[in-house]
């Protein structure tokens, strides 16, 4: 027997820290118009030294609020699943650090890293575990540490004043209602392009001390490199198709769509992706401009908003859509 599995709840944070444009144009050389321009970013969160946020840590207060919103005890999760770039440690995984405060019996706990695909992927994961009847409810995380990583001087402006820190958070479990919950999610990679936005070390190939002493006075890659353009060209290429493969797999039209999430990777994306859909503002939602690129937490973040805004009603058809390093891609359809 398949099951279908709903999401019954959302969550999300993003720590009290506001990081404007104008604050960055002090420490590296840029500007408020150049930022808007290029990503429509005017401010992102970042973790402050001594308050307490680590990737974990916020995650797991999403996962409360979701899970208060869903109605559902801890101890009746079956299984974890995180998805992040930032982890806390190098090993072990943030999944078992969620596990352990929030006080949750004993239960697998999964970690992604699919980056700013990493939320879907955990999606379709939690959604299979759910339809095969393994599971029954399973805890969604997506949350990030950029600001930990980034290289926050003028040689590194072009990718440091896109990221953001938070997370969020969402509770899956059976639907009662045939037709109700997650329709269809859809996976894709193209490996070739890996480099084109990645972070080569500190890794088991490249230790920062070893780096130090190998290139005393050269750029060592242990902060994020992305070719800007070349991923701009990719992402709205894959964004589009992905997202008319979920609408095909289920029958539906652009015109069905009530609700595009798509990962805030860069407003002007979005942007063309809703131009070339012919989609209305109420048919999009963007917070980019609000916490920047938050990668694997930039769409449940997104989500709940959303949701607690009223946007997203009982019934609509809910088109999740992200693209990132790896190259990997995904889209997600729901009936909510």
């Amino acid at each position: 027997m398949l099951y279908q599995s709903k999401i019954a709840g959302l969550g999300s944070y993003v720590p009290e820290n506001i990081v404007t444009n104008d604050d960055l144009s002090k420490i590296m050389e840029t500007n408020d118009e150049w930022i808007t321009e290029r990503t429509g970013i005017k401010e992102r969160r970042h973790i402050k030294k001594g308050d307490g946020n680590s990737t974990a840590v916020m995650g797991v207060k999403a996962a409360k609020i979701a899970l208060e919103r869903a109605q559902i005890d801890k101890d009746d999760i079956d299984l974890i699943v995180f998805a992040t770039l930032s982890p806390d440690y190098y090993f072990p995984g943030c999944g078992v650090q969620v596990q352990e405060m929030l006080d949750i019996n004993t239960c697998p706990a999964l970690d992604v890293r699919n980056q700013c695909s990493g939320f879907i992927y955990g999606l379709s994961v939690a959604d299979q575990f759910i339809k095969t009847g393994m599971y029954k409810n399973v805890l969604l995380i997506g949350s990030e540490n950029h600001s930990g990583g980034l290289d926050m001087t003028t040689r590194g402006r072009n990718v440091s004043v896109i990221f953001g820190d938070g997370a969020g958070a969402a509770v899956l479990t059976r639907s009662d209602h045939n037709g109700q919950g997650i329709l269809s999610t859809h996976l894709h990679s193209e490996g070739k392009h890996a480099l084109e936005l990645s972070l080569k070390g500190p890794s088991t190939m490249h230790w920062v001390p070893e780096l130090i002493e190998e290139n005393p006075k050269e750029d060592i890659p242990y902060f994020p490199y992305m070719n800007g353009q070349y991923v701009f060209k990719n992402a709205v290429k894959r964004f589009s198709e992905v997202i008319m493969e979920g609408l095909n797999d289920n029958g539906l039209e652009v015109s069905d769509i009530d609700m595009l999430i798509p990962h805030q990777a860069n407003l002007r994306i979005s942007q063309f992706i809703q131009q070339k859909f012919k989609l209305t503002d109420e048919q999009v939602f963007n917070n980019i401009q609000k916490y920047g690129n938050t990668t694997a937490a930039s769409i449940p973040i997104a989500l709940t908003e959303a949701w607690e805004q009223g946007k997203i009603k009982a019934g609509d058809h809910v088109v999740l859509a992200a693209f990132g390093s790896g190259f990997t891609w995904a889209s997600a359809v729901i009936n909510w």
